[in-house]
């Protein structure tokens, strides 16, 4: 059956002398598929069968193995993450591509294709690359089954007097059952909780100071390491090209 998908291609592996296997992040899922004859230089299939393009592909679909890639049409070649001398919108790119695959394996949904998307559309458009992989951060935790408590005290539930949040605890935490936790301001707070909240598609531009994107950055970072069981040394490299 031919069929068309939207995706971003995730993973490509050699296969035999002139062709590869395209892991394709779609939003069924991943899909794998079969370029023949890809790695040849006149072949129609070259420039759409390498990782982290962006395409619409044509495919025979094959339900119970790998497909077979017909042809493909790049919808965008995200110039500016690709060009950006300081790599930090690339490294971004490859860490929440890297992410995303990991998570849709755990939960299959539409929805994390279109924040996927929308994310990355919005790297390319110019705005702060840390800020939006933060924001796809927090939202794919309620794929990972493992949401920050942002609406009361994890500790003992009041909506009141909340003076901190704890990433090795989860949530929110108030004055009364504060104890030596590091404090993260008002502003801070608000901000993550914003990020949980905000519709990406909707976001215009992005002024935030550079104290609470690091406070917030460094608390997700604490957070997946805590909850998630994840691991991409992608996002250690990314931590590297970072100037705090």
């Amino acid at each position: 059956m031919m069929k068309t998908i939207e995706g971003v291609v995730v993973n490509e592996t050699p296969f035999r002398e002139n062709s590869k296997i395209l892991n394709i992040l779609t939003k069924e899922g991943i899909i794998g598929v079969i370029s023949k004859g890809c790695k040849n230089i006149k072949s129609p299939l070259r420039l759409i069968s390498s990782k982290l393009t962006y395409a619409e592909f044509t495919i025979i679909y094959n339900e119970s193995g790998l497909s077979t890639l017909k042809e493909g049409t790049i919808l965008n070649n995200f110039t500016h993450i690709r060009t950006e001398p300081s790599l930090i919108p690339y490294s971004t790119f490859v860490y929440i591509t890297d992410l995303v695959k990991q998570v849709i394996k755990q939960c299959s949904n539409e929805t994390i294709y279109n924040i996927y998307i929308s994310t990355v559309k919005k790297i390319e458009e110019g705005l702060n690359p840390i800020v939006l992989m933060n924001i796809l951060e927090i939202k794919m935790l309620d794929y990972l089954g493992c949401p920050i408590e942002l609406n009361a005290c994890v500790k003992c539930g009041s909506t009141k007097n909340i003076i901190t949040i704890n990433p090795d605890i989860g949530g929110y935490i108030c004055s009364s059952c504060h104890t030596n936790e590091i404090i993260y301001d008002e502003k801070t707070r608000k901000m993550l909780r914003m990020y949980y909240l905000v519709d990406i598609d909707s976001i215009k531009e992005l002024k935030i100071n550079d104290y609470v994107i690091d406070n917030i950055n460094n608390f997700l970072t604490t957070y997946y390491d805590r909850y998630t069981g994840i691991y991409i040394h992608t996002k250690k490299f990314l931590e590297s090209t970072l100037d705090y």
